[in-house]
């Protein structure tokens, strides 16, 4: 779902006090005080943009001087960090550019993409860049806040860069597929962050496959080839229970029902406004059934596939498949776009809450009603008749009634 601001053109789900221009105003004077052309510092991540494809702008965010949990979201979401926090962090971070194909690996900047990418801490570097950076705070829905983007002059990494044994092994094997390297990286506890900034810059994969990738792209792209993954796994499990849990993070929260078969999943993202007055001002939802999608989520996008791997990590958890349906509730308390992030952490928030087991559907659903009139004053029915996965439901025969 897209909200856009009418003063800024980002998102439009913060007041005016609230918003990335009027933040932008308070935080430049310090900044630029503090910016400089040539640094010594660290890079933490990479970023790959996906304007001019397959000509792209590539580079990697740094600063002369980085906070350890600068690119650490599942830690913000552990220790609670709040929209401001997050948002101080991460405009610090300059994004030295370069444009490249998406296919030139010979490039001297891409390699050092590559080296920062593969490694498990921030790497040390110079930077030359063409031109003081001046504050600037970029915002999406999809992709973590960074600073200014600048363009890149010189730039050399001044250590060995500590990269993972079985990261370098999967690296290094050009006739392993991505998706088989992804798959073992994961199993090998790497989470999707680090997947991300992987196999943005091409290390995985075959390799006359292999290119850049645009972070945007590559994000969903992991959220959805490891969810592929857990969904062939839990297939195979008993069926869940009905189950509901409510919880979320950063204004973002989930209703959350669990249906006693087999898999299937559905979402609605629905923006709310103030939870006191609370109103559907807009919504969206797409679906899959236990045979899976064929096309693109393109009402729900990238909300969609990560809303559904952390779902997928909780029944793997409980050795257990379920239909899913997953209820969004984006309050203006999310007043600054920080990237899907926030949406796998608020549903692994809203599942780590204590869970109502219900011994049927309808009383499941019927309480579905009740705590939605209670906490918002909305009628659950607005979306439970609207939902493919209830209506399928209803209406398919089940193996237990032959």
């Amino acid at each position: 779902m897209d909200f856009s601001c009418l003063y800024c053109g980002g998102s439009r789900l913060y007041h005016l006090r609230n918003c990335p221009k009027v933040y932008s105003l308070i935080k430049k004077k310090a900044f630029n005080e503090k910016a400089k052309q040539d640094y010594f510092g660290e890079s933490p991540n990479v970023f790959i943009g996906r304007y001019g494809y397959p000509k792209v702008n590539v580079g990697f965010l740094s600063n002369n001087t980085v906070p350890k949990d600068i690119d650490k979201p599942k830690l913000w979401s552990k220790e609670n960090y709040q929209i401001p926090k997050i948002v101080d962090l991460r405009s610090s971070l300059v994004n030295s550019k370069f444009k490249v194909n998406i296919k030139s690996f010979d490039d001297k900047f891409t390699q050092m993409t590559q080296e920062i990418s593969q490694a498990k801490k921030p790497v040390d570097v110079e930077v030359h860049l063409n031109k003081k950076p001046t504050f600037n705070i970029n915002f999406n829905q999809d992709i973590t806040p960074y600073g200014p983007s600048v363009n890149l002059e010189k730039a050399k990494i001044t250590e060995n860069p500590k990269i993972p044994r079985q990261v370098d092994k999967v690296v290094s094997d050009t006739d392993l597929k991505a998706v088989g390297a992804i798959d073992y990286l994961y199993k090998k506890g790497y989470d999707e962050h680090f997947l991300t900034k992987l196999i943005s810059v091409g290390n995985l994969g075959i390799e006359k496959n292999r290119k850049l990738v645009p972070t945007r792209w590559s994000i969903t792209a992991i959220d959805d080839t490891v969810g592929k993954k857990l969904i062939s796994q839990i297939k195979d499990y008993n069926n869940y229970d009905f189950v509901a849990h409510f919880g979320g993070y950063l204004g973002n929260y989930y209703l959350i029902l669990f249906f006693s078969d087999v898999w299937s999943y559905e979402l609605f993202e629905n923006y709310i406004g103030n939870p006191k007055t609370a109103r559907v001002e807009e919504t969206a939802t797409d679906f899959e059934s236990y045979k899976g999608r064929k096309t693109y989520a393109s009402n729900t996008v990238g909300g969609y596939y990560a809303t559904r791997l952390s779902i997928l990590e909780y029944l793997k958890n409980k050795k257990r498949q379920a239909s899913v349906l997953a209820l969004r509730f984006i309050t203006n308390d999310y007043y600054m776009p920080l990237g899907v992030w926030v949406v796998r952490q608020a549903v692994r928030h809203c599942l780590q809450s204590k869970p109502l087991i219900f011994s049927d559907k309808d009383l499941m659903m019927k309480y579905a009603k009740v705590f939605l009139k209670k906490k918002y004053n909305l009628d659950a029915d607005f979306w439970l008749k609207k939902s493919k996965l209830i209506k399928e439901n209803k209406t398919q025969k089940k193996l237990t009634n032959f």
